[in-house]
């Protein structure tokens, strides 16, 4: 089996006893990794990097260095003063001293340390698992903030920019196909109309950043409530996970995605839609938790933008969905023939949902 020839080319103490398959990501091959010596067990995260979706491993790589590497020293100065015991993954050096191993087909794998004792949920359990979810968010974000930018590469061009998206349904409606896909439903058709209404807005963010009022930072990329561990003993979010996602951008990115994957209890597959809604109430537990950190970096510029990235974030998801339907399925996996267009229509009725409950959103960001 590669895995296990893959693992025992990292620095892990022991002998290697198993390898098999862990987690559910649909984007790298994961495997738990475990090795024993005469006295002691170590387990470790080892996976295949998907080229297809990050075609620089060797950026990534750097990057989740250069991060837990700031991370870990910031935490080791703060942790006497610490309410508990922050973890971030460790990178596991390979023998020859590099941050991964390309195999004999030219694939690149890594190996991470295992946070222990902390599980991670597909969804909000609660108010409180709420409050953690943006208390760890916003802990993560301030550990980074004093980290120059410029020492991360920016390994996914143009994600989260609102425009490039909406160029690519532009682009995608001009061919035949793409016609024929819009008119093939009054929902594909309502789609269009909603995100046309919208179009001037949709670079509210990048126009902030273009004028200089807010500036780009180093942001995790992917904060969904799955890659928050809450430790088992203690209730606590204890860290963020899966960072290959990070990357120089807007911190409104993450803060407008946290609260968009949190807030609809109905989840991105519902084919109800009535059931889709923007909750205020977990919405006002994790900016609770959020501004207990990010109130120590965040400025006023950036705090006048936050109600918008909450929206923008569930329009742009909702416009990906729907560039990707009229595209004929070319990068979201689909399982039914239609399924990128309802992702589209549970994200744009998120979306709406926000823009109904402005005021409320508003008063919450105001209040902390």
């Amino acid at each position: 089996m590669k895995a296990a020839l893959m693992a025992r080319e990292f620095d892990v103490a022991g002998r290697l006893v198993t390898v098999g398959p862990t987690g559910d990501g649909n984007v790298n091959d994961t495997y738990l990794a475990v090795f024993r010596t005469t006295f002691s067990e170590e387990r470790c995260i080892l996976q295949q990097i998907n080229k297809r979706v990050f075609p620089k491993p060797e950026y990534i790589m750097e990057n989740m260095r250069v991060v837990t590497e700031h991370v870990h020293q910031r935490l080791e100065e703060e942790a006497d003063a610490a309410d508990r015991i922050w973890q971030l993954p460790r990178v596991i050096p390979a023998k020859d001293g590099r941050d991964f191993v390309v195999d004999s087909e030219q694939e690149y794998w890594r190996a991470i340390s295992l946070i222990a004792s902390a599980h991670s949920y597909g969804s909000v359990q609660s108010v409180e698992h709420a409050y953690e979810a943006g208390f760890v968010l916003g802990q993560f974000q301030r550990l980074i903030s004093n980290l120059p930018v410029d020492q991360l590469h920016d390994t996914l061009v143009g994600f989260h920019i609102t425009p490039g998206y909406l160029r690519q349904l532009d682009e995608s409606l001009k061919t035949q196909q793409g016609q024929a896909l819009l008119k093939s439903s009054h929902e594909a058709e309502r789609c269009h109309r909603f995100i046309e209404a919208r179009r001037e807005w949709c670079s509210i963010l990048e126009d902030a950043r273009m004028k200089g009022e807010i500036n780009l930072r180093p942001i995790h990329g992917d904060p969904k409530i799955s890659n928050i561990m809450i430790d088992d003993a203690t209730g606590k979010g204890t860290c963020i996970v899966d960072l290959d996602t990070v990357k120089p951008g807007l911190v409104h990115y993450d803060f407008g995605d946290c609260l968009r994957s949190c807030c609809n209890p109905a989840g991105e597959e519902v084919l109800d839609l009535t059931r889709v809604y923007f909750d205020t109430d977990m919405c006002d537990a994790i900016v609770k938790g959020y501004m207990a950190n990010a109130k120590d970096f965040l400025t006023d510029a950036d705090r006048q933008y936050l109600y918008d990235a909450v929206r923008l974030i569930a329009f742009e998801l909702g416009l990906r969905f729907f560039a990707d339907f009229v595209a004929g399925n070319i990068y979201f996996k689909t399982r039914y023939d239609g399924q990128n267009l309802n992702r589209a229509r549970v994200q744009l009725k998120l979306c709406e949902s926000i823009e109904k409950r402005e005021r409320t959103i508003r008063s919450i960001l105001e209040k902390h």
